[in-house]
């Protein structure tokens, strides 16, 4: 049943647009009115939109489905099949019952393609920004063995696992930043605002300023005159950065630069170790073979030099050699992950060791970020602390100095 674009009016008067399935476009405006809608416009939607140029570099502002509402729609379509709900039925449920005009058109056009044949994995995979190749690979797996139901509930698992895994990362680095940008703020107000205002009054009085006084003026002058060639700079620092990590070499170099850094190294391993356990568990126990996981794993594993062992483990793996024995051969990856997949393969129970081996990293990870936290809180706070002290003694020592002179 094609696909249909619209634009119209709700019954308070006010415009509404979205997507909706029908045999013909008489019969879609025909429903609109059933829903109390008069259509202005309707036109029929049966390909994917291309991205525009903004959307093509800023991934929010792409049609797509968000991760959380993804990871519930998975687990609503996995009740539906299990209830004995057809396929398209359970699409078309789950794009009436959405909200979000871009969930319901994507949702639209993937029951559309099933009724007209073609998979649910080749449906979804005509929406790579919404369904990663990860996705895609299970459910193909999860068809082939007539196991759907139970796939697309591992999925909705794995998926929660991820994001609350995630969550956990963002929230214990939101507390440092928030500090550094707070302080920034008040750094930028007191040299652009409070010092200059300062100056101005000992000027006027030819007094003599203290050294801390005279340096936090330098350096407020400095940034008043300069600020375009600062911000210019800043810019040009950061473009060539972008760029230099475009571009293979650049990005090879900053990915070794960071497996070196003392404390973020090791946890920045430990968090791609996690993902890539959790995530190649459950693609062997949806029934994908161990080669196709591999190529679908490699996106979860952002350092590229990780990334490239796992290529040649699959290449090893070609050739009949272990993949605990090829991992280890790069030396990159942690003892313990080598030694629990050797184990794996040797006791026939790989899934099992790769989620004890997530479970564990997980655990470190957080337990790091937690550290981590406990240390950098106390010391931004007295670093922050030292600076305004600083700024602050070097606006107050004068006026001191000044109300002395005047006694």
């Amino acid at each position: 049943m094609p696909v249909f674009a619209y634009r119209g009016l709700a019954p308070n008067g006010r415009t509404i647009n979205g997507v909706i399935d029908a045999d013909s476009p008489r019969t879609a405006r025909v429903k609109l009115r059933e829903l109390g809608i008069f259509p202005t416009e309707l036109s029929p939607e049966r390909a994917v939109p291309k991205a525009s140029g903004a959307q093509r570099w800023i991934p929010s502002l792409r049609q797509r489905i968000p991760s959380t509402e993804l990871s519930l729609l998975t687990r609503q379509l996995s009740a539906l099949l299990g209830a004995g709900v057809q396929l398209v039925d359970a699409l078309g449920a789950l794009a009436g019952q959405t909200s979000r005009s871009a969930t319901k058109r994507i949702l639209s056009q993937v029951r559309e393609s099933v009724r007209e044949g073609s998979s649910l994995a080749d449906s979804l995979a005509a929406h790579p920004d919404t369904f990663s190749e990860l996705y895609v690979g299970m459910v193909r797996a999860g068809e082939a063995a007539g196991a759907l139901e139970a796939v697309l509930n591992r999925l909705a698992e794995y998926s929660e696992r991820q994001a609350e895994f995630i969550s956990k990362v963002r929230g214990a680095l939101t507390y440092p930043i928030i500090m550094m940008c707070v302080g920034a703020l008040i750094m930028g107000f007191l040299v652009s605002y409070v010092v200059p205002q300062v100056a101005t009054i000992f000027e006027q009085q030819h007094a003599v300023l203290p050294l801390m006084t005279r340096v936090l003026i330098r350096g407020s002058d400095f940034l008043a005159h300069y600020w375009f060639e600062l911000l210019l700079l800043l810019v040009t620092l950061v473009a060539g950065i972008t760029f230099g990590l475009s571009t293979k070499a650049g990005r090879r170099l900053y990915d070794s630069w960071l497996l070196r850094v003392p404390y973020v190294g090791p946890t920045v391993v430990r968090v791609i170790c996690a993902r890539f356990a959790r995530t190649l568990a459950t693609l062997l126990k949806s029934g994908v073979q161990l080669l196709p996981s591999l190529s679908a794993v490699k996106q979860v594993v952002t350092n590229g030099l990780l990334a490239e062992a796992l290529e040649q483990s699959r290449e090893s793996i070609r050739e009949g050699h272990g993949m605990g024995q090829t991992l280890e051969r790069s030396r990159l990856f942690p003892p313990l992950l080598v030694e629990m997949i050797k184990v794996g393969e040797r006791s026939g129970e790989l899934e099992q060791m790769l989620e004890r081996v997530a479970d564990n990293y997980e655990r470190e990870v957080e337990s790091s970020l937690r550290q981590m936290t406990t240390i950098l809180e106390p010391l931004m706070t007295l670093l922050m602390a030292g600076m305004i002290l600083f700024m602050m003694l070097a606006v107050l020592l004068p006026i001191f100095q000044l109300n002395q002179m005047m006694q």
